[in-house]
C-alpha cells in the first residue's frame, strides 16, 4: 500500500487524501495518517511543481557538473556533498559510479552565472580535484513528464524547381 501511495503522490501531489483513498481502495483517515507518518519519517521530503520554463519569459540555464573529489577521512563523500548542496544554486547532488564522484545539477540566469559558480565556489573547495560542466540545451522529459510533445513544424525552407 505504501509504495502504491508513494507512486500516486510522486506522479501527482495535488491528489487529495479522499482521491488517494479511492484509488488505493483504502480508508481516507488511514491514507492521511500514512502520509503524515511518511512525512515525519523523511520518506516524503517535499512536494514540488514541475515547470517548463521554456514556456515562460524567465531566463534560466541548467547545467550538470561532474565533480571529482577526494573523500574526507572517516566521512567519505558525505561531508563534501553536504558542503556542495548547501549552495543556493544547487538543485541536486548525486554520488555516482564511474569516472566522476559527484554529479551536481545547478540553475542560473545565464551561462556566465554558472561559470562563476563553478570557478568561484565549487572548484576552489579543498576536496574538489576537477569539474566538467555540461549545459542543458533543451529538456524533453523531466521527472517522468514529457515537456516537448514532439509536434513541431518542419522549419526547413521549401525549395521548388
Amino acid at each position: 500500500m505504501d509504495i502504491n501511495l508513494l507512486n500516486k503522490l510522486e506522479r501527482n501531489a495535488k491528489l487529495t487524501t479522499k482521491e488517494l483513498a479511492v484509488f488505493l481502495n483504502q480508508n481516507e483517515q488511514y491514507v492521511a495518517d500514512t502520509i503524515t507518518d511518511m512525512e515525519r519519517e523523511g520518506v516524503i521530503c517535499g512536494y514540488h511543481t514541475l515547470i517548463n520554463w521554456e514556456k515562460t519569459n524567465k531566463e534560466c540555464v541548467s547545467a550538470l557538473i561532474e565533480v571529482k573529489v577526494t573523500p574526507v577521512r572517516g566521512q567519505g563523500f558525505d561531508k563534501i556533498a553536504e558542503r556542495i548542496y548547501r549552495f543556493d544554486e544547487v538543485q541536486a547532488v548525486y554520488l555516482m559510479s564511474g569516472g566522476y564522484d559527484l554529479t551536481v545539477i545547478i540553475e542560473g540566469k545565464t551561462m556566465k552565472d554558472i561559470a562563476i559558480f563553478v570557478t568561484s565556489k565549487l572548484a576552489p573547495l579543498e576536496s574538489v580535484l576537477s569539474t566538467a560542466t555540461h549545459f542543458v540545451l533543451k529538456k524533453y522529459k523531466d521527472h517522468g513528464e514529457i515537456l516537448h510533445d514532439g509536434k513541431h513544424e518542419d522549419e526547413r525552407m521549401i525549395v521548388s524547381p
